[in-house]
């Protein structure tokens, strides 16, 4: 498989603090890596690392290579709000736009990327509702608030307003950590819809659901990357035993 993203010899700091140590990794095209770990070990930081958020941290730094399709994230020539809209980004909480209604937050981004025809607005706003499984919940409601809906119907527009920017790659910080079963079923079987298009790579404390919806698995353990393979190995004959202790529960 080809990969979307490599990264080389990755290392970054919050002042003095360093939370990453020489990560390498090739996250794969149009497939749904997941990251898991205990708290703290460093897997919100890495995929930050990725789309150059975690430099707007005061007193953050990265250094390495992440390359995307080839090009390095970090040249001193790249725009790194064009590498944010290339590489979108899903919270773990919901946090649609408060004053804006359900339409507008859609395509707040292309709003704010210069965009003004109102056709080609509203035209964006459906087509991104429809590939975040939102439309048919919502059509009748565009003008309402996006504070109106439900948690998991406000994920899922977290998810339409990343996709209207026409990213190549998502990332997922725990996008189902404040949802139910049934909102976090609907959140899993949408990624499984959206990996034909787009590479997305998710950060879990969900095992189970790491196992469902991912093709491959990276275990982090104190700002390492302990491990990394194919989903089903790692869950089912991982080589370290920490990553095995990991996912049998006995700490994390």
């Amino acid at each position: 498989m080809q990969n979307k993203i490599t990264v080389n010899d990755l290392n970054a700091w919050f002042g003095a603090k360093q939370v990453l140590h020489d990560i390498d990794i090739g996250i794969e095209k149009n497939a749904i890596t997941a990251i898991i770990g205990p708290s703290g070990c460093g897997k919100s930081t890495f995929i930050r690392c990725l789309n150059r958020m975690h430099e707007v941290v005061p007193g953050a730094k990265v250094s390495g290579k992440v390359l995307v399709d080839e090009m390095d994230i970090y040249d001193s020539d790249i725009d790194p709000v064009d590498i944010r809209r290339s590489i979108g980004m899903v919270f773990q909480k919901p946090n649609p736009f408060p004053t804006m209604s359900i339409r507008d937050n859609v395509v707040a981004g292309l709003r704010l990327n210069g965009v003004k025809d109102k056709n080609v607005l509203d035209k964006t706003a459906e087509e991104s509702l429809r590939k975040a499984a939102l439309w048919e919940e919502v059509k009748n409601d565009l003008h309402k608030s996006g504070m109106s809906l439900s948690g998991g119907q406000q994920q899922r527009l977290c998810i339409a307003r990343a996709l209207a920017v026409e990213p190549e790659v998502i990332l997922f910080d725990e996008p189902c950590s404040a949802l139910d079963p049934i909102s976090t079923s609907k959140i899993e079987d949408l990624m499984l819809e959206l990996k034909e298009k787009y590479t997305l790579i998710i950060v879990t404390h969900n095992m189970q659901q790491a196992a469902r919806v991912s093709d491959r698995t990276a275990f982090f353990l104190y700002g390492k990357l302990i491990e990394f393979g194919e989903t089903d190995q790692i869950f089912k004959k991982p080589e370290e035993k920490s990553t095995e202790d990991y996912i049998i529960g006995r700490f994390g």
